[in-house]
């Protein structure tokens, strides 16, 4: 009895022993006067007694953590950023808690480019920034015309740019755009949206059915998903690529709908069918299957349901839907060259998606002009390709995520690995050199816990043991 009293006295004191700390690399402008990349992993300074929990991304310039109190912390932004040091408080340097009007604990947040959404323990969603993606907020513009100057609601032309880029990049807004037209890079560094018209300041609370509990949030370029505790999907802002899943282009959804989802027989011969999530069966039973994981890209978005299934929907000019071809997705679709596969986790960026199978695989498809998909070459996959590759040949990948054009895994057995766009050194590997395979992100002394992209900087949740 001694012995097993002394071995749990033991195991307590290294359990206080053990420290969480978050590590930073890529463009966060705001932890540097100089607003110089960096390029390899360093630590993100947590003041004020609290600890960190969890890491959540973060949208164009700023980052997103939740602390153990309950606090949504962000940090990273710069005054002269545009539209980002709005949406993250104007925190710089040093990362400190995001005033909510609430005092119930965050659990997960999110960011797109310009807006963020975050959940509360008591399932309460809160959202600000970019005003097409508050539901609460009057939204004063056509979409009509994306990426065109259009006037606000104060008759000033203004410019809505339709794809991120860092405003010192150029090469990043590059994008052959077959079916619309879009601002470039130029005109979107230049003439930037700016101004209270464009955007809500002060969190909102996302208005739902009553007894609707949320417990997953994502936010795409223009739109967001949230996930209930019952497996259901709503979702609002911009849909003209079908990335809301409700079977049009509908411009803009200014309220939380619920979203359609399929649900694939239990033969993978038979037709999927589609049925409202919740719904009852033909047997009269309540229907098993729900949605368990959920992910927003730039104009895309996927799901997983508890049965491994993904099926995606959206924007699809580069692959990134996933299903043989390059046309957008107007409603959830099953991923038919996955009929065997089991899914897991699912990330999207910008233009490519990337998913993990319970046996710990990768797949990738989506645009790779910058090697976002790791494959080695810059082809496009317009159908999920198994990622193979010696580094990860007898590994399992337990973490996924994907910034804007660049991904990262997180393995079993505690290495990070990353691969991309890297001109502001997001992969960190401690240069600003792209990689189209997957590298291994040089980490010592810590055992890693998460990894979280946000859309050009990457964050790592590791726990370490002092001494």
């Amino acid at each position: 009895m001694e012995m097993n009293g002394s071995k749990r006295e033991e195991n307590e004191k290294m359990e206080e022993c053990k420290e969480t700390v978050v590590y930073m690399w890529g463009y966060l402008p705001g932890t540097s006067p100089e607003k110089s990349p960096i390029l390899s992993p360093i630590p993100a300074r947590l003041c004020g007694g609290d600890s960190w929990k969890d890491v959540c991304g973060g949208g164009c310039g700023f980052a997103l953590a939740t602390s153990e109190s309950g606090k949504l912390i962000t940090w990273g932004s710069a005054d002269d950023e545009g539209q980002s040091y709005l949406t993250s408080g104007k925190h710089g340097e040093t990362p400190e808690p995001f005033p909510l009007p609430t005092e119930a604990s965050v659990v997960k947040a999110a960011a797109g480019w310009a807006h963020c959404v975050s959940v509360t323990e008591a399932g309460e969603v809160y959202t600000w920034g970019w005003r097409e993606c508050v539901p609460s907020a009057k939204v004063t513009r056509d979409f009509g015309s994306a990426g065109s100057f259009q006037k606000d609601s104060t008759g000033k032309q203004s410019a809505l740019p339709t794809e991120q880029a860092p405003p010192s990049d150029k090469r990043a807004g590059e994008e052959v755009v077959k079916r619309r037209k879009t601002s470039s890079a130029r005109e979107e560094s230049e003439n930037p949206a700016s101004g209270d018209e464009f955007f809500t300041l002060s969190p909102c609370l996302v208005t739902l059915n009553p007894g609707v509990k949320i417990t997953k949030v994502a936010a795409g370029g223009r739109h967001t998903l949230i996930l209930s505790d019952m497996g259901q999907v709503w979702g609002w802002g911009y849909g003209g690529e079908g990335q809301l899943g409700l079977g049009s282009r509908i411009k803009m959804v200014p309220t939380p709908h619920l979203i359609p989802c399929l649900e694939h027989a239990a033969s993978g011969k038979d037709r999927p069918l589609l049925v409202r999530q919740g719904s009852v069966n033909s047997s009269g039973k309540a229907g098993r299957s729900y949605v368990k994981e959920i992910a927003c890209g730039g104009r895309h978005s996927a799901v997983v349901t508890d049965a491994g299934a993904l099926l995606t929907f959206g924007w699809g000019l580069y692959g990134q839907c996933g299903h043989g071809s390059t046309n957008d997705q107007l409603r959830p679709s099953y991923a038919s060259s996955l009929m065997d596969i089991q899914v897991e986790q699912i990330a999207a960026g910008l233009w490519h998606t990337v998913c993990i199978s319970v046996e710990g695989r990768v797949y990738v498809f989506g645009g790779n002009q910058f090697g976002q998909l790791g494959t080695g070459v810059d082809q496009a996959e317009n159908v999920p390709k198994l990622l193979e590759t010696p580094i990860l040949e007898s590994k399992r990948a337990k973490v996924v995520s994907c910034g804007a054009r660049h991904s990262a895994v997180l393995t079993e057995d505690g290495q990070v690995l990353s691969w991309g766009w890297n001109k502001y050194g997001q992969l960190g590997l401690g240069d600003s050199i792209d990689r189209n395979i997957p590298s291994l992100v040089p980490i010592h002394g810590f055992l890693p816990r998460n990894i979280a992209c946000g859309w050009w900087h990457t964050l790592l949740l590791a726990e370490t043991t002092q001494i």
